[in-house]
């Protein structure tokens, strides 16, 4: 579809593999939104765009990248991306802070990344707060009790990974971060090994397919083992 208020991604998309696969395209557009229905209901189909090789019909982006061998990804499909992102991105950041402010002393690394992480991961949950508190009260014991606690959490981890990143009143952060990690870790480990429940886990939004998991236990015992490094600090 090329019309003046939409220009179709995915025919732009399968005209740019066809074109890297080698393929001399015969491009025909679809102009109007009668044209589009109307060629819909003459081949059967419920989208475009359609591509066809050889006088066969492939069909829509998902099923050309097929055709190359290409992996499309399920819809609804569980994955670790968005998580395993947050944390490379968090490190990413992190390297940058410590070396810029200390010319890289490998012990700053830890809290740095841990506090960066966890901003991050609150800003994905504070998006869409209702999404958020939603899927995590599927499994958070506390959330569960107090619906409140939903939205409350969010804040409480990015306030507590701002606190330690910028190294103050560590008496607010640490007891916080240390207390909402603990239930975190808590609630994932009965649902994950102790009920075998297979649910899906909130710590990157409310829209995520993140699996609850290993991964989930990471975030929250990071964020204890951060909060108990900052309270032993002064000892």
């Amino acid at each position: 579809m090329v019309m003046p208020d939409h220009i179709c991604p995915y025919g732009r998309k399968s005209l740019w593999l066809l074109r890297r696969k080698g393929y001399r395209v015969d491009d025909r557009w679809l102009t109007t939104r009668e044209q589009t229905d109307a060629y819909k209901a003459e081949h059967g189909v419920k989208t475009t765009p359609q591509t066809f090789i050889d006088g066969v019909r492939i069909g829509g982006h998902d099923d050309l990248r097929r055709h190359f061998g290409r992996r499309v990804p399920e819809e609804g499909a569980t994955s670790y991306w968005p998580v395993l992102t947050v944390f490379a991105v968090a490190a990413l950041i992190a390297s940058v802070v410590v070396w810029w402010q200390e010319g890289w002393v490998v012990a700053s690394f830890p809290p740095t990344f841990i506090s960066i992480t966890m901003c991050l991961l609150a800003m994905l949950k504070v998006q869409d707060l209702e999404k958020f508190s939603t899927m995590f009260m599927n499994y958070d014991l506390l959330a569960q009790r107090w619906p409140w606690y939903g939205y409350i959490y969010p804040f409480a981890e990015l306030g507590a990974g701002v606190l330690m990143l910028a190294g103050v009143l560590t008496f607010i952060s640490a007891p916080v971060a240390l207390v909402i990690g603990t239930i975190g870790a808590v609630s994932v480990f009965k649902a994950v090994y102790v009920d075998r429940r297979k649910l899906k886990c909130a710590c990157v939004g409310g829209s995520s397919n993140v699996p609850l998991g290993f991964v989930s236990l990471t975030e929250n015992l990071m964020m204890v083992g951060m909060a108990i490094w900052m309270l032993a600090m002064p000892m």
